[in-house]
């Protein structure tokens, strides 16, 4: 992750050359060739009718090194696709007016090179801008009637001309130590659909958005359009953000009022039907929990989704007054049907992993962004929550006659009385009685789950011949409240225990090669690299770390989760008894018993896991005689999102292993 142009070993002649294909027939395999051209397809919208979706689609340039971001417009009944923008850049949020005859959308502005708000005619008629918000906007919601959107922006600074005049000193709170300026709040605007004067509604410290969030939650209307909810952070670092609550606010004018005074609240959403408001929480309030659905009726509120019992990515109403949830359940990325009252039930989707961002007709229609375990994403419709996923777009076609590696769950009996699970990816062209080279990818967050969906960096190491084993260790997502939790005060012995049980599972199937095993991860997945390395160094002999936390103490201190690391371990390091444990927890206190190999990668403007964590590491591990190199990416990131960038650091990632486990 740090420094840059840093040589060791001599093996980057390998890194320039192609991934070895082992395929068994001549069926070429996954090459970062097939990486640069795989479209993404993303915040697919449905129209209330449910006859059309919009959606973003991003074609990659590896040339000019930009995406071609387009919104399309699929009818679901053919499956035909149109173009309906051209040549805009930062495309995003499409979203249908309440009667379909219009789509507000926010692109990059050529007058005030900031994102605005466009709103498109749907019987022809080029779109228009109706904002010029001078640090743009963030996210929007049509009103009920279709005459008004509300939108947040940021505020200009009020020593803006001081600014200008190099008086820019600034008060440090709880922003990241990258950090340039202090940040204004976001907050809440009022605009006719047709253009206008804007009208602003909210004003203070607070915010309606923070720095590491992609864009603002979307303010929601009242169904009478007389008020909007909003969920209200105590201002625009992401620190303190577990205090949000959700406010109203009267389009007419006035102070806002709470809503929601719990704290940790975020997304409020009106039922189509009736009185009930729902928000996302962690359940009971504990940051280590699984976000829960709450819904409030009459004044009466209540986890709807306790039951269930596991994290929910996100919801949406259905037209029924029920719910639709997203999450991860085991190895597979799931949609449940809620009432609010009972238990929740599966949607069967074959062998479709749906993605988190559902949207729904009046009709009860449903689209969403599927992949399966050989096919990246594709758009896909429901008839209704009893019906088939139907694929409607062929944007990866291509993917389809290329040989892959098998993925498959594997499952275990780990340590503290789980069971555990993980994905599995064989190497292409696997031969049965042969034995492997194994290479753990380990997911980050923690907060997240590897699931069986079709992934490039399993199947770029698949194709050069690896096993792949990707374990969900405690604090993963995807088991339910409790094995989330269990994190708690042991971020990094627990789930070392569940990988290494992992480990042990797939050694057991017989085709590792137990002499051969590198181990890797980006961000948590490079902590959990850094605390193996460190922890059980016999068994690896490569190890490759991306954007890896190494020491706690230090990223609690100049990282943005500031106070928001804490719920980890139920306190600040600097104060009361908790120093001790934050120590022990962090990798770089067994950085000199690493002897593995290890590739070191980041992002220098990384504000979420900055790059100070990777040169601790690199200069423990060289002052100690590992052999170690080290590559920093010259953009503020926590992954590169350039296609270019992302090549370079799969190919360094797979040459590694290639180099050092063959």
């Amino acid at each position: 992750m740090k420094s840059i142009g840093l040589a060791a070993l001599g093996c980057c002649c390998l890194l320039a050359l192609p991934l070895p294909s082992h395929a068994a027939s001549t069926t070429p395999s996954f090459q970062l060739s097939d990486l640069q051209k795989i479209v993404r397809l993303s915040e697919p919208q449905i129209s209330p009718d449910g006859k059309r979706i919009a959606v973003v689609v991003s074609t990659p340039d590896f040339k000019t090194d930009k995406s071609k971001d387009e919104i399309d417009l699929v009818d679901v009944t053919s499956g035909k696709r149109r173009t309906l923008t051209w040549h805009r850049e930062d495309l995003g949020s499409p979203r249908w007016s309440p009667d379909g005859s219009q789509l507000a959308f926010l692109a990059k502005d050529e007058k005030t090179k900031e994102d605005q708000l466009y709103v498109m005619p749907m019987d022809g008629g080029d779109a228009h801008c109706i904002t010029e918000a001078k640090h743009g906007v963030d996210s929007f919601s049509w009103s009920p009637d279709g005459t008004q959107l509300a939108f947040v922006s940021t505020d200009e600074p009020a020593n803006a001309k001081a600014i200008k005049a190099h008086d820019d000193a600034f008060q440090v709170t709880d922003n990241h130590f990258l950090a340039r300026a202090a940040l204004t709040s976001s907050h809440l605007w009022l605009i006719p659909s047709s253009g206008g004067t804007a009208k602003r509604l909210t004003e203070g410290s607070f915010s309606l958005s923070t720095d590491q969030q992609d864009g603002a939650p979307e303010p929601a209307w009242s169904r009478d359009g007389h008020s909007i909810a909003f969920t209200r952070f105590p201002g625009p670092y992401w620190g303190p953000s577990f205090h949000s609550v959700i406010d109203s606010v009267d389009v007419a004018g006035g102070a806002p009022h709470p809503l929601v005074t719990a704290q940790s609240v975020m997304d409020p959403r009106y039922a189509p039907t009736g009185k009930a408001l729902a928000w996302l929480r962690p359940r009971g309030g504990d940051q280590n929990n699984g976000n829960a659905v709450y819904v409030s009726v009459d004044g009466h509120q209540r986890d709807v989704t306790e039951a269930l019992a596991r994290n929910i990515g996100n919801y949406a109403w259905l037209p029924n007054g029920k719910l639709l949830l997203a999450g991860g359940d085991g190895t597979h990325a799931v949609l449940w049907l809620q009432p609010l009252s009972g238990k929740a039930s599966k949607l069967d989707l074959g062998e479709v992993e749906a993605g988190a961002d559902v949207s729904i007709a009046k009709t009860g229609v449903l689209a969403f962004i599927g992949s399966t375990a050989k096919h990246p994403g594709e758009l896909y419709v429901m008839n209704a929550t009893s019906g088939k996923p139907r694929q409607l777009t062929q944007l990866n076609a291509f993917i389809d006659t290329l040989a892959l590696g098998r993925t498959e769950s594997i499952d275990w009996d780990g340590p503290d009385g789980f069971h555990e699970d993980g994905v599995l990816t064989y190497p292409v062209g696997y031969q049965s009685g042969q034995k492997y080279p194994l290479v753990l990818a380990i997911h980050g967050g923690p907060e997240a789950g590897s699931t069986v969906q079709f992934s490039p960096l399993p199947q770029l190491l698949a194709a050069a011949g690896f096993v792949v084993f990707q374990p969900n260790y405690r604090g993963s997502t995807n088991l339910g409240d409790a094995y989330q939790h269990a994190i708690y005060r042991d971020t990094g012995e627990g789930p070392g225990k569940d990988v290494m049980a992992g480990v042990a599972a797939v050694e057991k199937l017989g085709m590792v090669d137990s002499n051969r095993i590198g181990v890797s991860g980006w961000s948590y997945g490079g902590y959990m690299t850094t605390w193996l390395s460190g922890h059980y160094p016999s068994r690896w002999k490569a190890a490759v770390a991306g954007a890896s936390l190494t020491d706690w103490l230090m990223d609690y201190t100049v990282s943005y989760y500031q106070t928001g690391d804490a719920y980890f371990f139920g306190g600040s390091p600097w104060a009361g008894k908790d120093r001790e444990i934050w120590r022990e927890q962090s990798p770089i206190a067994s950085a000199d018993k690493v002897t593995a190999p290890t590739l070191i990668m980041g992002d220098v403007g990384d504000p979420n896991v900055p790059l100070v964590n990777s040169y601790e590491w690199y200069h423990a591990l060289r002052d100690n005689g590992v052999p170690v190199e080290f590559y920093a990416y010259p953009v503020d990131t926590h992954f590169p999102k350039d296609i270019v960038r992302t090549t370079d650091v799969y190919r360094r990632w797979v040459g590694w292993m290639t180099a050092h486990l063959n």
